[in-house]
């Protein structure tokens, strides 16, 4: 297994405890799970299992293509291209890994849950920009390098495992900072305990219908349908952020297949979107299709 030196230049303790959580699978949670968590208990739960999904990404990253491995890569705030992309991350969570491990063996009542909070707001501040950084690495090695089917495919199981594990990190880590959103006593960190699917899914549309606006000059519109209803509303445990980000691409997507292939002729009018939600016992299913009798995506 490839690791950058960097991890080999760890303290004892650290390189220690790294093999330590390593070793451990992150644990699976449900949403219901998530909501039943107090503070305390989250950041007792935190302060032990964060440190086993930062190893784990440490872990990963000999998964990344040694032309990737060998792309300089953007500083934190203000330069691009100065140091390694792998090093760059090793860099934010390595530093986040030793400050993670100096709280494992504390009792973390009111105080040190607070000194843990300020840690994890540093923390989520030094990472938030990874995401733009790998994607700099990766457009440089294509420019350097150009694309291959092997190196693609080995980026793609990379990346998609590095960012689920990274949404991951971001849920729990929100899980502690629940008071700056739960003002209306509906939120548990990110997770909307009454999240109202027809509101976000108007929301996704606009935004969609605005993009689709400004590059084709009009956009058509949008049906939407509800089963198993309270009285036009639909509400369900879940995170708003994440339904928008999904619903807003769907509808993207069927929005530009429409405008481009949606009518025979430049005088007809576009099919309106179908939208259908289905309130269950256990879950809410949305369906998005161009018509009611072409299948639904």
């Amino acid at each position: 297994m490839w690791l950058s030196p960097r991890l080999f230049a760890l303290p004892v303790k650290a390189a220690e405890k790294f093999a330590k959580y390593a070793s451990f699978s992150p644990t699976p949670l449900s949403l219901k799970t998530l909501t039943s968590f107090d503070i305390i208990q989250s950041t007792r739960f935190l302060s032990t299992e964060l440190p086993v999904r930062i190893a784990n990404i440490l872990q990963e990253l000999h998964l990344l293509p040694k032309k990737l491995i060998e792309t300089p890569s953007a500083s934190l705030v203000t330069s691009w291209y100065v140091c390694g992309l792998t090093e760059f991350l090793h860099f934010r969570y390595e530093e986040s890994f030793m400050s993670l491990i100096d709280f494992e063996s504390k009792d973390l009542n009111a105080k040190e849950c607070e000194n843990f909070l300020v840690f994890l707001d540093k923390a989520l501040s030094r990472h938030s920009t990874v995401v733009e950084t790998m994607a700099a690495g990766v457009m440089e090695m294509h420019e350097k390098h150009g694309e291959d089917p092997v190196t693609n495919n080995q980026l793609q199981y990379f990346l998609d495992r590095l960012f689920l594990m990274r949404i991951g990190i971001r849920m729990l880590a929100m899980l502690v900072f629940g008071p700056e959103f739960n003002k209306h006593h509906r939120f548990v960190g990110c997770i909307d305990q009454h999240c109202n699917v027809v509101h976000i899914l108007n929301d996704a549309y606009d935004d969609a219908k605005l993009l689709c606006d400004h590059y084709y000059a009009e956009s058509p519109g949008m049906d939407v349908s509800l089963v198993n209803d309270a009285n036009g509303v639909i509400e369900f445990v879940y995170v708003p952020s994440h339904l928008y980000h999904i619903l807003f691409e769907l509808l993207k997507n069927a929005l530009r297949a429409v405008v481009e292939k949606g009518r025979k002729s430049i005088n007809d009018e576009y099919p309106a979107i179908k939208v259908l939600i289905v309130s269950g016992e256990h879950n809410v299913t949305i369906k998005v299709g161009l018509k009611f009798n072409v299948p639904f995506a």
